[in-house]
């Protein structure tokens, strides 16, 4: 990002706004929504500027700003509707070390002034750095529909608790605060007002008193699917938000994890294929380990966790050890692959069935009944298949399977790096360079692109010659 967002605490500090005309009223009516002292520097106020000024909302001055006018400034807008006028108080600025904001003028800005959701003391900003005043207006009215015009009162109300609920462990107060937003407080001031608020944050404290700080915690398995962060269930981003701790696979893509708490502790335990790994053991011993301390443990997998994920060893060390558990259904690969090139896993005349099987398991390549495969108008997912592509093409060969049978090989389904490989059995027989394919792969066996599917999404379509 070019530009970092940061929130300045402007209480007593000054800003300083050169020009004092339409362009600058603008920017001058958000910095009255603070508590920074405004001087406003311009000849020709317009009349919005002269009312603030006569109401003493801000310190006005009929000319233009010079250096010693910047003393003591944090903060530089140059809104004069005059280029030279306006880089020559940035010029002054620069000089004096504040940083400084030419409005309309994102290339010689210092710092830019985003859309802003006011629910004070909630406010949210979003910006595009220029780039899309359109969609940050657009973002703007969706947030503004999204949060209530009583939100800043709710928040406001329960700063005033915290102290209250202090003594509560991380996860109580988590459940608290939940509660509270999640509907019990905006219920309370509708019906009885700020009085009934307090009521229910003092119900809702004692309720969390009487939970055992020592219960185990909460286990929820959740599938992070292929990878693009728009594909996970809402109850998936629920589980990552609320975890004490995320255990995540080597497959999980970051930008899932930028999903999770900055507070929350996250571990990979990621398993490597013919490389270092955890052991199931360590895994299923750290999981239970945190849910037995009371913590609340989202264990992410890439895909589903019920698709070749460990889930049922995983799940059987939780119920030996007496832990609650949930499983969060995730896209799995060969969904989001079938998806992505516009085909579908099952088709009338031609499969009634699809086979989810492994080109790996725990004693190397993984043996299949490859004459049912074989049979005309079969098809198959088949996950881990990459490094076993020409054991699997050539047991398929072997018993019968037609050579011409097509085959796409979907890697980094849904990412941005995503990577569409067409071929036929024959062709796959001859995949020996593994690299030609890089990220988790699933091969789709007897299932082809549709032509506007491969159309569309060109660029990440490779020839069978590429592999």
């Amino acid at each position: 990002m070019r530009f970092f967002p940061i929130f300045l605490r402007l209480a007593g500090r000054t800003v300083l706004v050169s020009g004092a005309g339409e362009v600058s009223a603008a920017k001058i009516r958000l910095l009255l929504k603070s508590e920074a002292t405004i001087r406003v520097f311009g000849a020709w106020p317009c009349d919005a500027v002269r009312e603030w000024a006569e109401a003493g909302r801000l310190d006005f001055h009929e000319s233009r700003a010079e250096a010693a006018d910047l003393k003591g400034a944090v903060l530089v807008y140059a809104a004069n509707d005059d280029l030279e006028e306006d880089r020559r108080v940035a010029a002054l600025a620069r000089d004096a070390g504040v940083a400084f904001n030419i409005v309309d003028n994102l290339d010689e800005s210092e710092f830019l002034t985003p859309a802003i959701v006011d629910r004070d003391p909630v406010t949210v900003a979003i910006g595009t750095e220029g780039t899309a005043p359109v969609l940050a207006r657009r973002i703007k009215a969706g947030i503004e529909e999204m949060l209530p015009s009583n939100t800043g009162i709710l928040a406001r109300i329960g700063a005033g608790f915290r102290s209250n609920v202090s003594h509560l462990s991380s996860a109580a107060r988590r459940s608290f605060w939940s509660r509270y937003f999640g509907g019990d407080g905006e219920r309370a001031l509708a019906l009885g007002g700020e009085t009934a608020v307090a009521e229910t944050l003092a119900s809702l404290a004692s309720s969390q008193d009487s939970i055992r700080e020592t219960e185990a915690g909460h286990v929820s398995f959740v599938g992070a699917g292929p990878g693009d962060p728009d594909l996970l269930t809402m109850q998936a981003r629920r589980a990552l938000h609320d975890a004490d701790v995320v255990l995540h696979d080597r497959l999980v893509a970051p930008e899932i994890l930028e999903l999770v708490r900055r507070e929350a502790e996250v571990v990979c335990v990621g398993k490597t294929g013919f490389g270092k790994s955890w052991k199931q053991k360590d895994i299923n011993a750290l999981i239970v380990g945190h849910a037995l301390a009371g913590k609340t443990v989202a264990r992410v997998k890439s895909g589903d966790p019920s698709v070749f994920g460990r889930l049922d060893e995983e799940t059987d060390a939780l119920i030996e050890a007496g832990i609650s558990y949930t499983t969060v259904p995730g896209i799995t690969a060969a969904s989001a692959a079938a998806a992505s090139i516009g085909a579908s896993l099952t088709q009338r005349g031609r499969n009634s069935a699809l086979t989810i099987l492994t080109g790996h398991d725990v004693k190397g390549f993984a043996e299949q009944d490859w004459a049912k495969l074989a049979r005309p108008g079969s098809a198959a997912a088949i996950y881990m298949g990459v490094k076993a592509a020409r054991f699997i093409a050539g047991r398929l060969l072997m018993h019968g399977a037609a050579a011409d049978t097509p085959v796409t090989i979907a890697a980094n389904v849904s990412r941005a790096n995503r990577q569409m490989t067409t071929t036929t059995l024959a062709g796959l027989a001859a995949l020996s360079d593994e690299r030609a394919i890089t990220g988790p792969a699933v091969l789709l066996y007897g299932i082809a692109p549709k032509q506007a599917a491969a159309i569309a999404a060109e660029p990440h379509f490779l020839k069978a010659e590429a592999i």
